[in-house]
């Protein structure tokens, strides 16, 4: 939806944007315009003439006299579609103080300049020229700004150096004169001008307010019907909207259902696959492990058991074999001993007392050898003794232990042997 905006002879109306995002802009001088909400940018420029006075203060001329120029400059915004738009390009969302401060520039550069190129008698004689020069100079700059220069009159020279007072009291009365009538025919002008503009706007004015009743009514009928059409058309689309969700929202429903069903059949297989997985696992990690040590174990036991067994057997061998060897070695030693025990009796038997004695005597020298090998280290034995018994108690004693040593070496008792019973009496001893 949008406004009607309506806008008099005096300003213009820029219309920007348009439902299609359209960025032409609508120029609408004393009339009215058709604006979109939030859509069409709405703004005014005004038309209205208005009064400069550039001043020029110290301008040097071409003979170096040092004046100061005031005029008044009559300009509006010219209202011609390219030529507005050139103004609304340079002056659009300024205010009107803004406006004649970039104007009022404009004209004094240029009145500055050619102050320059003239002489004091010929800006003070010929104001009009020189007013018309001004202004054809400045009227293409200003022109490409979109504005119009409706008048331009010099209302004052003056300086400080008394230049101009040289020139004749007549004179300066002829251009006070002058510059007075210029003042006066452009404030008459301006004034004319100004209520020619009034009376235009006047005019425009009623008969934009009589259009714009017209536009009024002609716009509510339209509304009314508008309405009534979006109001169908709305409720139809409500109706539309919710059927559509309604469908939308099963189908929505249906896909989650089958998603929770996909879903569910992967759990499953995960968990077949999981199960499958720990039971594979169980298996290599606890039931063959296990199976494996029951191995080990039954094969350490049969292994052990062997070796006890064989152990057993070689122990029971070796002691049969200790216990049969040594009674073999005995069985021998003894028959051999039985049998030299029986050789010696028979020998015993088959010699006599004399044999025996014989063999003593032949192993005496051999027991004396062994009795005195330890004396033969010994280059001589002292016996000490005071008593002459003493000695030979001595000798009685050794010889009476000497059986007692021969049959510790020997096995033969020589106190059985009868010669050697006469030796060791007591007469012998004494003979001795």
């Amino acid at each position: 939806m949008g406004n009607c905006h309506t806008v008099g002879p005096n300003e213009a109306l820029v219309v920007s944007g348009g439902c299609c995002g359209s960025d032409q802009k609508t120029y609408v001088v004393g009339g009215w315009a058709w604006a979109w909400w939030l859509i069409s940018d709405i703004q005014r420029i005004t038309l209205e003439i208005m009064t400069l006075q550039p001043k020029c203060e110290d301008v040097e001329t071409a003979e170096g006299v040092a004046i100061t120029v005031t005029g008044v400059a009559q300009v509006k915004v010219m209202t011609e579609n390219e030529l507005l738009g050139y103004a609304c390009e340079q002056f659009l969302g300024k205010s009107v103080v803004e406006i004649k401060s970039v104007i009022l520039q404009t004209l004094e550069g240029h009145l500055r300049a050619i102050l320059g190129t003239l002489t004091v008698e010929q800006i003070y004689q010929d104001r009009d020229k020189f007013a018309t020069l001004v202004r054809e100079v400045a009227s293409p700059d200003v022109g490409r700004m979109g504005i119009e220069i409706l008048s331009f009159t010099i209302k004052d020279v003056y300086d400080k150096v008394d230049y101009l007072s040289s020139l004749g009291k007549t004179q300066t009365a002829a251009v006070q004169r002058d510059a007075d009538i210029g003042v006066a025919e452009a404030e008459r002008d301006a004034g004319i001008r100004e209520a020619e503009c009034k009376r235009e706007m006047m005019d425009v004015k009623f008969l934009a307010d009589t259009k714009m009743a017209d536009s009024k009514r002609e716009l509510e009928m339209q509304k009314a019907s508008f309405n009534q059409e979006v109001n169908t058309k709305k409720a139809e689309a409500q109706l539309a909207y919710e059927l559509q969700a309604a469908k939308e929202q099963q189908k929505i429903r249906l896909e989650e259902i089958e998603i929770e069903v996909v879903q569910r059949k992967k759990q499953i297989t995960i968990e077949e696959k999981e199960i499958d997985r720990t039971e594979k696992e169980l298996v290599a990690t606890v039931k063959r492990p296990a199976e494996a040590e029951a191995y080990k174990m039954q094969q350490l036991a049969e292994g052990r058991k062997i070796k006890t067994v064989l152990t057993a057997q070689a122990e029971a061998d070796k002691i049969r074999l200790i216990g049969e060897a040594e009674a073999s070695s005995i069985e021998a030693v003894g028959k051999a001993e039985a049998e030299k025990m029986r050789l010696k009796a028979e020998a015993y038997q088959q010699y006599g007392e004399a044999a025996k004695t014989a063999l003593v005597l032949e192993a005496l020298p051999l027991i004396a050898s062994k009795v005195a090998a330890p004396l033969s280290k010994t280059s001589e034995i002292v016996i000490l003794s005071g008593d002459g018994s003493r000695v030979t108690g001595e000798v009685n004693r050794l010889l009476a232990e000497l059986p007692v040593s021969v049959n510790a070496l020997t096995g033969v008792d020589l106190t059985k042997i009868p010669l050697l019973q006469k030796m060791m009496s007591p007469q012998c001893q004494t003979a001795i």
